[in-house]
This record gives structure tokens, sequence and C-alpha cells, in this order.
């Protein structure tokens, strides 16, 4: 609940998204927080328009990190 409540203060904003995808391989780019769900939340990516989806519990086991 409180990575959904600092996540509803910067609906519509841009935030800067690192994942961590295994192996030292890492993925950054910027992207605008679009909806709040139960379990999930969504982004889209400013420079391509790519809709991705996340769990909060990404952000808690720090799968993927964010920069506000």
């Amino acid at each position: 609940d409180s990575v959904k409540n600092k996540l509803n203060d910067y609906l519509g904003e841009s935030v800067t998204i690192k994942c961590n995808l295994g192996r030292n391989k890492y993925e950054k780019y910027a992207a605008t927080i679009k909806k709040l769900y139960n379990n999930v939340f969504i982004v889209e990516t400013n420079k391509h328009h790519i809709i991705k989806s996340f769990s909060y519990s990404d952000v808690l086991t720090k799968v993927i990190k964010i920069d506000y």
C-alpha cells in the first residue's frame, strides 16, 4: 500500500525507470505513470510510447527502481 500511495502522488508525471533484466543487464527509460490498479501499475515510455506494466512487488524487491 505504501508503494501505491507514493505512486499515486506522481500519477501523470514523468519519472525515470531502471529495470533489472538479470546478469548485470539494465534497461533505463523515461516514462509517465498512467494508471494504478490493485496489483499493478501502467507506465508509458516517453520516447516510443510503449505501454508497460509492473507490479508493486517489483518495486519492493528492487527489480525496478523509480526515480521521481
